[in-house]
């Protein structure tokens, strides 16, 4: 296959990219930046200069390929607390991709993550079956300020005919080069000499590497029918408190149990998602793509030197 990747110089698409050139696809990726360009041509890819503001040329990526992974968002403006706009050009991307491919039966495959399923009954876990009554109801998906809708629209993108599929990334999708939520655990653990938990910290994250969340999306685009939700979920549910244990082991600081009013003097932005019990399930994604995760557990790979390098 011909495949267009956005994100593709980030984390899972840098560990995407290689594995979709070892199994025989052309790449091309979109590279806003010189350095995104060396990154993706290094890895085996066509560059495609632009950003995800040139939907113009996103159009015409999609339009010569046969499947699309998009990955790309602006989290750069999310984090700097304007969400709502980047979930809003995400969808502006999303219709971009989608006006290309109505009618062909191509893959368009987006990244979406977890956190907007797990946790709503506590000690629940959660399936790719969840979170998807919006996607059956009469007419468009609307919230272009939700990225969960734009996941939402995604799936209905299957009645335009467009073999259209989401892949959920845990909060915890982790391994060497990690600058997300497990390096920021890390990184607040560091600052404030402790790592907390919340209560006795058995509540519970799913996690999986980055390689086989990348395995996956090169799955979706290969075989995944249209309308599926796939959960790149490695461990169902991690508890918190064996995870502040590893960090502090790896940073030569105590573990400390703290209240869910004072987790965010530990954890900062953090602390909002600590105390959430939010279990997952891969099971109907291993059957669906036959996907079988083979990479280090979460904290198999806190043990190891890579997240205190700079400590």
């Amino acid at each position: 296959m011909q495949v267009f990747v956005t994100g593709g110089s980030g984390w899972v698409g840098s560990a995407l990219i290689p594995d979709l050139v070892a199994h025989g696809h052309q790449v091309t990726a979109l590279a806003r930046s010189e350095r995104s360009a060396a990154a993706v041509h290094a890895a085996g890819a066509t560059v495609v200069r632009g950003s995800l503001d040139d939907l113009d040329v996103l159009g015409d990526a999609a339009g010569t390929a046969d499947t699309v992974v998009h990955l790309g968002f602006k989290h750069e403006i999310a984090f700097a607390g304007q969400y709502e706009r980047a979930a809003q050009d995400d969808r502006a991307v999303v219709d971009a991709f989608a006006e290309r491919l109505a009618g062909t039966g191509k893959a368009l495959v987006v990244a979406s993550g977890v956190l907007g399923v797990v946790g709503v009954d506590p000690g629940v876990v959660a399936t790719e079956e969840d979170g998807l009554a919006e996607v059956e109801a009469a007419g468009p998906v609307s919230g272009g300020g939700d990225r969960s809708a734009t996941a939402r629209h995604v799936l209905s993108l299957a009645e335009q005919g467009i073999r259209a599929s989401i892949v959920r990334l845990p909060p915890a999708t982790h391994g060497a080069g990690d600058n997300g939520f497990t390096a920021a655990a890390v990184g607040a653990a560091r600052a404030a000499g402790a790592s907390a938990y919340v209560g006795d910290g058995t509540n519970r994250w799913p996690a999986v590497h980055r390689d086989d969340a990348a395995v996956l999306f090169r799955l979706a685009a290969e075989s995944a029918p249209a309308g599926s939700v796939l959960h790149a979920i490695a461990e169902e549910g991690v508890e918190l408190r064996q995870v502040a244990e590893a960090i502090a082991a790896g940073l030569g600081v105590p573990a400390i149990s703290v209240g869910e009013d004072e987790i965010g003097r530990y954890l900062g932005f953090l602390g909002g998602f600590w105390s959430v019990d939010g279990p997952a399930s891969a099971h109907l994604t291993h059957d669906l793509v036959g996907w079988k995760p083979t990479g280090p557990t979460w904290r198999e790979d806190l043990s190891g030197p890579a997240y205190y390098r700079n400590a």
